[in-house]
């Protein structure tokens, strides 16, 4: 911090602001100048010129899946290959303790389980794991942007690519799941929980059932005697029992990220500090505070 930043901080906070704001707009001039604008043309010729585009992606999960809306419109004229790259370092200062994968955005195992989803699209062309295949378009650039990335997360992509497809539409496709359906599904992941909400008014249904890890449902079955926990063996598998339930409800999770995609009855625990996700089309409802939580869920089940 400079030693005109320090000052203007102890004596006068609104001048302060002023030099603040008006640093990191210089800043945001210059990276898009230096080196966004360039690249927004490069991927923009990309996606005019060639007969084949292929896409990589290294997370987190939900990523993968909210890139999927641009993929899938840029393939109705174009052949899409996706490739996802596993083990690549998250950032220091954006690290998270409780990060189901430690210090990486994709462990192995978790490519492993998200290929059965994406090779089920029939939209993508190839999908498969990353080994040094010929890269058209670096997903991953988004993050570069010079944006707030408190929009929406589905939008980066079109803000990176220029292509906005209506997200009112399902962008996941799966069969039926035939053993395990008309649910109310949970998918509540440990980070981003809101503290203003809890599920014991759901302790009286017997059709609930819990997606995710063990430990995650452990955390919520202390307010839910009545949860049960099935394990699925990949993400396909999750994809199919989320789109035959009766209603799914989680938090800003990999399961509401499918959820969204298929566009089945569901609703959005919203974070007050992280409000990252937003419902688009179909029976979406988002909620921050618990009398809304109750009123909507007694809205979806009463009607599907």
């Amino acid at each position: 911090m400079s030693l005109k930043k320090i000052w203007l901080k102890i004596t006068d906070k609104n001048k302060y602001y002023k030099y603040k704001y008006e640093g990191l707009r210089k800043n945001k001039e210059a990276l898009f100048k230096n080196k966004i604008k360039n690249l927004l043309e490069i991927i923009e010729k990309k996606i005019k010129t060639k007969e084949e585009i292929s896409f990589l992606h290294s997370g987190h999960l939900g990523d993968l899946i909210n890139a999927l809306p641009v993929i899938k419109e840029i393939s109705k004229t174009k052949r899409c290959n996706y490739f996802i790259e596993a083990n690549k370092k998250i950032p220091e200062h954006i690290k998270s303790e409780n990060h189901p994968f430690g210090n990486v955005y994709l462990s192995d195992a978790s490519v492993k389980m998200v290929l059965p989803l994406l090779k089920r699209q029939s939209y993508l062309n190839i999908a498969d794991e990353f080994k040094n295949q010929n890269i058209d378009i670096n997903l991953n650039l988004f993050r570069d942007l010079p944006i707030n990335f408190n929009i929406d997360s589905i939008r980066w992509y079109s803000h990176l690519t220029g292509v906005h497809p209506d997200l009112s539409k399902s962008y996941i496709e799966a069969d039926d799941n035939k053993l395990i359906k008309d649910k109310i599904v949970i998918m509540r992941s440990l980070r981003r929980q809101n503290y203003l909400i809890n599920y014991k008014f759901l302790s009286d249904h017997k059709d609930i059932l819990f997606l995710g890890l063990k430990k995650e449902f452990l955390d919520l079955k202390k307010d839910m005697s009545n949860l049960k926990f099935h394990d699925c063996k990949n993400f396909l598998e999750m994809t199919e029992i989320i789109k035959n339930s009766k209603i799914f409800i989680g938090n800003l999770s990999f399961g509401y990220t499918l959820a969204e995609g298929l566009k089945i009855p569901r609703l959005l625990e919203s974070n007050p500090e992280f409000p990252l996700v937003y419902p688009n089309g179909g029976k979406g409802y988002d909620f921050y505070y618990q009398n809304h939580f109750e009123k909507m869920f007694k809205k979806l089940y009463l009607n599907n």
